[in-house]
C-alpha cells in the first residue's frame, strides 16, 4: 500500500496565466545555446570552436574535474559563436541547427539486459548523464557513487508549473524504460512521489521498480528536497540522486531509440502572455519564437523556470538546461504613492496586510517590485510557516553568513537547496536574497568537504 504524507506548512501563490492544455510544436527553431552556468560546480573545457560542425549527441564541453561527464549538442548544426564574459569565462556556446538533423547512434538496448557499468557508460557517452543530479549540493551526480536512493517528483507545486500528467500522457512504456535504467544505478529504492489530488495518470501509477508515495498540501510539497526530508533524510556522507519526470523519459528514449533526444514539452505561462499554452521544443532553445507576438505591451520580466526560482533572461535568450517552463510577468520598475495605505484588494499578501486574504481562491498578477527596501533582519516567526522541514531557517541563514561550517552541518545544510528557501525569500520582510545565501553556503561546504 502506498504511503500518504500531508504537508501542512507552505504557501500556494495563485498567479494568472496558467497554461492551457494545448501543445504548439516549436521544434523547427534553429537557434540553441548551451550555458555552463546551468551546471553548479562544473568547470567546463571546450571541445569545439566557432565554425565546427556537430551532430546530435556530439560532445561540446566536459568537466575538467571529471572528464567522463560531457555536455552534448541537442541538435545537428554549426557552432555559431562562443560567448565569453569577464576573465574569459564561457557564458554560451551558440549552435545553429541545420536542415538535416543527424544523430550519433549510441545503440538501442534493454536496460534489464545491462549491468550498472554498461548503463553508466551509455549515459555518459551520450551526455544524458547530466540530467541525473545529486543532493546535497544539487550538482551533476558522480558516476562513481552509488546513491542510497533515487527520487522522482511526479508533480511540480510551484506557481504556474507544468502538469506532468498531461505532458507524459501515453508515454508509459518509454517512462518505464527510464525507470528500469535508473534502477540499475542504486542499491536502494527509486521513490516516485505523486500528489494525492493532482496525479491521476496511469503512466505514474502503473510504474514498476518504484516505491510510490502520495503527498498532499501546498507548495513546496512538489520540491524533491522536501520529499527527501520526509521519506529518507540526508545525513552527512549520504548521497541521493534525483531526476525530473521528463528527463526520465529522455533516458528511456536513449535506450529505446539509441539516440539522444532532447525534445520536451514546456509550459508557456504568466499573466503577460496573450495565450498561455504548452510548447514542444528541443532543449536549450532560443525563446524569441515562443513569445513573439504573444506578449502584452510594457516592460516585462522573462523567466526561464518559475516565478520563484527561475532565472531572469531576455526575450532573445535561451531556455535553461533543467527548465521546463517559461514565465512572463510585469517588471516591477515603478513606485506606488501611498500604496501601503490602500486596501490592496488586487494584491497578494501572506501576512494579511491587505484585505485580499478574504478571497483565498483569487488569482493575481504579481510583478517583481520589492515593495520596500532591504533592511535589518526582523524575527517574525514567518519563515517556519512556509518551510515544511525540521530546519530552523533563520539560524541556517545566519550560520551561512558567518561561514560557521559546524553550525551549518548541525542545522541540516545537506538537506536543503535554494528552491527549498524560495518561499522564505518571497515572504521575507527584510527583502533579503535568501536563495543566493543558501547557494553560497552549499558551495562553501562543498569546497571544504573536497
Amino acid at each position: 500500500m502506498s504511503k500518504q504524507i500531508k504537508i501542512n506548512r507552505g504557501l500556494n501563490i495563485r498567479l494568472k496565466g496558467e497554461s492551457e492544455k494545448t501543445i504548439t510544436d516549436f521544434s523547427s527553431i534553429t537557434e540553441f545555446a548551451l550555458k555552463p552556468s546551468d551546471f553548479h560546480g562544473f568547470s567546463p573545457k571546450l571541445l569545439v570552436k566557432e565554425g565546427d560542425e556537430v551532430k546530435i549527441g556530439s560532445p561540446v564541453f566536459f568537466n575538467k574535474t571529471d572528464e567522463r561527464i560531457k555536455i552534448t549538442s541537442a541538435v545537428s548544426g554549426t557552432v555559431k559563436a562562443i560567448i565569453r564574459g569577464e576573465k574569459r569565462v564561457i557564458e554560451e556556446i551558440q549552435i545553429t541547427a541545420s536542415a538535416n538533423q543527424e544523430a550519433i547512434d549510441f545503440g538501442k538496448a534493454n536496460p534489464n539486459d545491462l549491468n550498472k557499468e554498461q548503463i553508466t557508460e551509455k549515459l555518459l557517452n551520450s551526455g544524458v548523464w547530466a540530467y541525473i543530479r545529486q543532493r546535497p549540493y544539487t550538482i551533476i551526480a558522480n558516476p562513481s557513487d552509488t546513491p542510497k536512493a533515487i527520487f522522482i517528483s511526479g508533480f511540480d507545486s510551484a506557481p504556474l508549473a507544468p502538469d506532468y500528467d498531461f505532458i507524459l500522457h501515453g508515454k508509459g512504456d518509454i517512462f518505464q524504460l527510464g525507470i528500469d535504467a535508473l534502477a540499475k544505478l542504486t542499491s536502494g529504492k527509486i521513490h516516485l512521489n505523486l500528489h494525492s489530488c493532482i496525479n491521476t495518470s496511469k503512466v505514474f501509477s502503473n510504474s514498476k521498480n518504484v516505491e510510490i508515495t502520495y503527498f498532499s498540501g501546498p507548495h513546496p510539497s512538489g520540491n524533491v528536497g522536501v520529499q527527501i526530508h520526509h521519506i529518507n533524510p540526508i545525513n552527512k556522507g549520504d548521497i541521493v540522486w534525483f531526476v525530473n519526470p521528463q528527463d526520465v523519459l529522455l533516458i528511456g528514449k536513449l535506450f529505446h531509440e539509441g539516440k539522444y533526444d532532447a525534445s520536451k514539452i514546456i509550459a508557456l505561462s504568466g499573466s503577460e502572455l496573450l495565450h498561455a499554452k504548452y510548447a514542444k521544443v528541443i532543449g536549450n532553445t532560443c525563446i524569441s519564437a515562443l513569445v513573439k507576438d504573444n506578449v502584452k505591451s510594457g516592460n516585462l520580466r522573462y523567466i526561464s523556470g518559475n516565478a520563484l526560482t527561475g532565472s531572469k533572461i531576455s526575450e532573445k535568450a535561451y531556455l535553461g538546461f533543467y527548465d521546463h517552463q517559461i514565465t512572463v510577468i510585469p517588471e516591477g520598475d515603478f513606485h506606488e504613492f501611498f500604496g501601503w495605505a490602500l486596501p490592496g484588494l488586487d494584491k497578494f499578501s501572506f501576512s494579511k496586510s491587505y484585505f485580499s486574504w478574504l478571497t483565498p481562491v483569487k488569482k493575481y498578477t504579481i510583478d517583481t517590485n520589492y515593495h520596500g527596501g532591504e533592511r535589518a533582519y526582523v524575527i517574525t516567526g514567518e519563515y517556519e510557516k512556509v518551510l515544511p522541514m525540521d530546519i530552523m531557517p533563520m539560524q541556517m541563514i545566519k550560520a551561512i553568513l558567518a561561514e560557521d561550517i559546524d553550525m551549518m552541518e548541525k542545522l541540516g545544510i545537506y538537506e536543503v537547496d535554494e528552491e527549498d528557501f524560495a518561499l522564505v525569500e518571497f515572504i521575507d520582510t527584510s527583502k533579503t536574497e535568501i536563495q543566493s545565501i543558501i547557494r553560497k553556503g552549499l558551495d562553501l561546504i562543498r569546497k571544504e568537504m573536497n
